[in-house]
């Protein structure tokens, strides 16, 4: 499949690819380009693509150049937050050209006995990354257990589900689930859509959200053992709650930039951010505001990092980009410059990775792909009916940051 340059022409009118103006240079921190391309589309009135990202394997594509891989789930538009498969596609030359989509057997839905009933357990909000320590590819989700009619009841079980991807084969593993303490807190826990850091010695730090009995959702990180096979709990940090009348804490995103570990998480109400010295533990967390002291906009929807060496940076969703008409204003899909030591959002550098069009783009990844560039993942979720009235389709687009100098945190 050839490479698809998303039209301007499509929204705005007359040019014919995308290239938005660098990002301001602040002081010495990093500056960069965006393009948008699409890769794929789905929207046939019954499915559409969501939760794409992607992990690389280094040397594996054209010219010594890494083999990207890409995973996402089939959505159900009949219903809600129905996953009945995953499907995966590969580029061997950064983009250019892209396989098509192919159904993963090993990473499909399996139906288990859950309280003597036989009912789907899907494997969702996947995360491939690469781990260099092991040099594997290793995906990272969560599960999500239906009713035998493909409906999603509370209470239920969740776990962390993961997978490992064969280079040589170019196959996914059979999915497995992340074994944690026999602890009734943990019967609902998982890292869903959670951006994890592997440490140099090989131990991973992957965030996850857990939801006690009768209790808010809370969120910590776990520090995790992998020799390439089996993904093992060691440990788990600082339990992260919120006392009042929304879900709770969810979706944990975690980084480290200059030796600090910063963590982003979603609420009902508004995003919040935690600071770190280990990882593990964390203090309080803070709203996510601009560096102006307003609030950020941000709720009900993941965020999550871009790190380069010289800058720190949110990828996000707000209020008050006259997208009142998307659900829970998830498009368009937006990056700026974080301050580190303030915790805010620096509202001048705020650049719109990827345009809206009526479908919400809240669910997305994020992949560095060389020291030169970093590719943000996302799809136009077509629910509810008539999104597609302002213009979307169901693309899966990669926006690609080009920095104009290297990324020294890339390692492979």
């Amino acid at each position: 499949m050839e490479r698809r340059n998303f039209l301007k022409k499509s929204i705005f009118g007359g040019i014919s690819y995308l290239i938005l103006p660098s990002c301001l240079n602040f002081s010495k921190d990093a500056g960069f380009e965006l393009s948008l391309d699409v890769v794929t589309k789905l929207f046939d009135g019954e499915k559409c693509w969501s939760h794409p990202r992607a992990g690389i394997v280094p040397g594996f594509g054209k010219n010594g150049a890494p083999r990207v891989v890409m995973t996402m789930n089939s959505l159900d538009l009949a219903g809600s937050d129905v996953f009945r498969g995953m499907f995966g596609l590969e580029t061997h030359d950064l983009g250019n050209t892209w396989s098509e989509p192919v159904e993963l057997e090993t990473l499909k839905p399996r139906f288990e006995i859950i309280d003597g009933v036989e009912r789907p357990v899907a494997v969702s909000d996947f995360w491939p990354g690469w781990h260099q320590s092991s040099e594997k590819l290793l995906g990272t989700g969560h599960t999500v257990v239906y009713t035998p009619e493909w409906k999603v009841t509370n209470p239920r079980s969740r776990h962390t589900s993961y997978s490992i991807y064969n280079a040589e084969t170019g196959n996914w593993g059979d999915w497995k689930k992340l074994q944690m303490p026999a602890d009734e807190k943990f019967y609902n826990s998982g890292a869903g859509c959670a951006q994890r850091f592997d440490l140099e010695d090989g131990t991973i730090l992957l965030p996850i959200s857990f939801r006690p009995p009768g209790k808010n959702s809370n969120v910590t990180v776990c520090r995790c053992s992998f020799d390439g096979e089996g993904l093992n709990y060691l440990v788990h940090g600082s339990e992260l709650n919120i006392d009042n009348d929304t879900r709770g804490l969810h979706e944990p995103s975690l980084t480290r930039f200059k030796g600090e570990f910063f963590m982003t998480i979603r609420n009902d109400e508004k995003g919040f951010v935690a600071h770190s010295k280990d990882g593990l533990h964390f203090g309080s967390y803070v709203p996510w505001t601009f560096d102006d002291g307003s609030d950020l906009g941000n709720y009900n929807t993941q965020q999550h990092w871009v790190t380069h060496s010289e800058s720190l940076f949110l990828v996000y969703t707000r209020r008050g980009a006259n997208n009142d008409h998307v659900f829970r204003h998830r498009a368009p899909l937006f990056m700026a410059q974080v301050d580190p030591e303030k915790l805010c959002v620096i509202r001048e550098t705020e650049q719109i990775l990827v345009p809206e069009r009526g479908a919400r783009l809240g669910n997305f990844g994020v992949t560095d792909v060389s020291k030169n560039e970093t590719w943000v993942t996302v799809s136009e979720w077509m629910q509810p009916h008539g999104v597609e009235k302002y213009g979307s389709d169901g693309s899966v687009f990669v926006a690609r940051i080009h920095w104009n100098s290297p990324n020294k945190n890339f390692r492979s």
